[in-house]
């Protein structure tokens, strides 16, 4: 009798749950995939991947209690061969490249048909990375020297960082909340808020508050 190929085990880390759900049903449903495990929040998958030891990742960017970006760093630094997915609504331009800096290997949208996401994962297990057509080509143009677009925006100049603090502004979190959540000090968080009035340039906290929650309605789609 024929032995049975194990499948690849899959753990999927989204905000969301009916989303999770949904997305864990549809991995269970393939003959080489199984979710060995989910979680909402980025402190719950770093402990239960160290516990479960999946051979792939699969992350969104927007987590309650931290950045995506962030999270592939800690898993990278945990776990350095790890196999990681972004499947994400927030802009390709802004984040995969950054996601793909931190460790990840794909970065696919949650707007692509099944099979390309199911395309984009077992590439990612093979140990290929995968990008969208559209962000190949921007990559390429960058490489052969292209302006896409003209000059980068303002959200694109910002460090990693001080996206993860304008996005915390955004969601509604004060100083101290944002010093708590980052491990920062306070002292640390509003030399933050200033540099991000300065390069957005916002003239009060009351406008940098403003921009921050719009940006963050956009990116949660």
């Amino acid at each position: 009798m024929a032995k049975t190929k194990p499948k690849h085990k899959v753990y999927l880390v989204e905000n969301h749950p009916v989303t999770r759900d949904g997305f864990a049903e549809l991995i269970n449903y393939q003959q080489d995939l199984v979710c060995c495990g989910s979680a909402g929040t980025a402190a719950k998958a770093l402990a239960d991947i160290d516990v479960v030891e999946p051979d792939l990742v699969i992350l969104d960017m927007f987590l309650p209690d931290g950045h995506g970006i962030e999270l592939i760093k800690d898993l990278i630094v945990r776990r350095p061969n790890q196999r990681i997915l972004v499947l994400a609504m927030h802009d390709e331009r802004l984040f995969a490249e950054r996601a793909l800096r931190a460790g990840a290997k794909g970065y696919v949208m949650k707007q692509e048909p099944t099979e390309v996401v199911m395309s984009a994962i077992r590439k990612v297990l093979l140990g290929e990375a995968y990008l969208s057509p559209e962000l190949q080509h921007q990559i390429l143009g960058q490489f052969a020297g292209e302006k896409t677009n003209g000059s980068r925006s303002t959200i694109e100049e910002l460090t990693d960082r001080e996206i993860e603090v304008f996005e915390l502004i955004g969601r509604g979190l004060r100083t101290h909340e944002i010093s708590s959540r980052l491990r920062l000090s306070p002292s640390t968080v509003e030399t933050y808020r200033g540099r991000l009035k300065e390069k957005l340039e916002l003239s009060g906290a009351a406008k940098l508050t403003h921009r921050a929650v719009e940006w963050v309605s956009c990116q949660k789609g």
